[in-house]
């Protein structure tokens, strides 16, 4: 496999949900997720649900983007929620109602948790929905509601204001109103469907879980008639063309579909996905471009460059040809000298075989002085560096870490073949 990855396509990770089967386990991803993400030019990577697999993320790079969606609720624990308002009966009440839900799922926690710290850690761009938009929060330090049936109506709401957020008897035809929060992109998306002014689209939604206390970072997109929050996301890292998303919607955009049809309630609906897909290609150009930077040097640093070089052209000429030395050439010569004095130390076995080349031994010597009485031109080069520029010091690292190991591999071929000659 080709080890340069600036043609493959954008790579977005999708953590698979486990469910049994035939008394098997059998990992899986909804199709609409992956047929949006394929459609707008990026390749889903589905990462198995499998124990230790958070161990082994870096085997996934490189990552372009994340995407994650459904399954079963996140362990309290790790949002630290307190559950003492709810009792014990009303707790059994929830399980036995969301059954598919409640049974917790641990080793799916740490992958995508892991996976959603690394993406705020690099700014990869990343969407969470339903499930996923909850654990983005989490993982920036927001809460969750443990039942929103059970909590939400305990605030003393109105009839109007309650909320059915999930009907396991109509799951993809169920929806239900929710408010969109002006220029946010959520609003951006949907402003060609609002009607009359009016702030109110209808949604597919299938949780009975959702976000208590936002994390700080984020900015509400939606809200249902009861309060709660439908979307929301960091308005510091949202800039698709620039590689920036981070988002999460509590509804189903992918699953709102007319009846019967591959059709959308709203041209908006698969916009989250294409603008989503959007930062992903802008975030791998923008990481290709990072790694595979040339190096490039200013006018002063090229002219050093050429000194260098005619340098070890004349050295080349004195070792193989054994020509004397003009006052110019040795003039010329102290470029390289200065050079490896700065980046090469010769063992004790280099130093010997220098004092055997008949008239190169008295530039080798005083050489092998100059390199023991540089303690002074050490403190001055880190005088002078101490002024640079971080990427200037990068690109001069870099230039003498090659020129090193090519004066170094020379040079012990130069010395090999004069001792050889000399033994002859």
């Amino acid at each position: 496999m080709s080890s340069d990855l600036s043609g493959i396509l954008p790579r977005v990770l999708i953590v698979s949900r486990r469910t049994l089967r035939k008394n098997k386990f059998v990992d899986f991803v909804g199709e609409y997720h992956l047929d949006l993400i394929v459609g707008y030019g990026a390749v889903p990577v589905i990462v198995p649900r499998v124990s230790g697999v958070h161990m082994l993320l870096d085997s996934f790079e490189p990552i372009h983007g994340v995407l994650l969606c459904e399954g079963e609720d996140i362990d309290p624990s790790w949002y630290e929620e307190d559950t003492s308002c709810l009792s014990q009966e009303e707790l059994e009440e929830i399980r036995r109602l969301h059954v598919s839900d409640t049974s917790i799922d641990k080793e799916k926690d740490s992958i995508e948790l892991a996976l959603a710290k690394l993406c705020l850690e690099r700014n990869i761009p990343y969407l969470g929905i339903c499930r996923g938009s909850q654990l983005l929060n989490v993982a920036c330090g927001g809460t969750l509601y443990q039942d929103i049936g059970k909590e939400l109506s305990n605030k003393g709401l109105e009839e109007s204001e309650m909320v059915m957020h999930i009907n396991y008897d109509d799951y993809d035809g169920h929806r239900h109103e929710v408010k969109v929060v002006e220029n946010t992109p959520l609003h951006h998306w949907f402003k060609d469907s609002l009607e009359d002014d009016k702030m109110d689209i209808l949604v597919n939604s299938y949780h009975h879980q959702g976000v208590k206390r936002l994390a700080q970072r984020f900015v509400p997109m939606a809200f249902a008639p009861d309060g709660l929050i439908e979307g929301f996301y960091d308005p510091d890292a949202y800039n698709p063309e620039e590689g920036k998303f981070i988002m999460g919607l509590q509804f189903h955009p992918e699953r709102m579909r007319k009846a019967d049809s591959d059709e959308f309630d709203y041209p908006g609906c698969p916009f989250a996905y294409q603008e989503f897909v959007k930062a992903v290609v802008a975030y791998q150009k923008r990481l290709n471009t990072s790694v595979q930077k040339p190096l490039k040097l200013n006018k002063e640093m090229e002219n050093k460059r050429k000194s260098i070089v005619r340098s070890f052209s004349l050295a080349k000429d004195l070792y193989n040809h054994g020509l004397g030395m003009s006052s110019t050439k040795e003039s010329e010569l102290q470029e390289g000298a200065e050079f490896l004095e700065s980046n090469t130390a010769l063992s004790v076995q280099q130093e010997k075989r220098l004092k055997q080349m008949g008239a190169t031994v008295r530039n080798a010597g005083s050489y092998i002085e100059r390199l023991r009485q540089n303690e002074e031109r050490e403190k001055m080069a880190r005088s002078v560096m101490g002024k640079m520029s971080m990427e200037q010091l990068s690109e001069l690292l870099s230039f003498y870490h090659t020129m090193g190991q090519i004066c170094s591999e020379v040079l012990e071929k130069k010395i090999h073949d004069i001792v050889n000659d000399v033994s002859l």
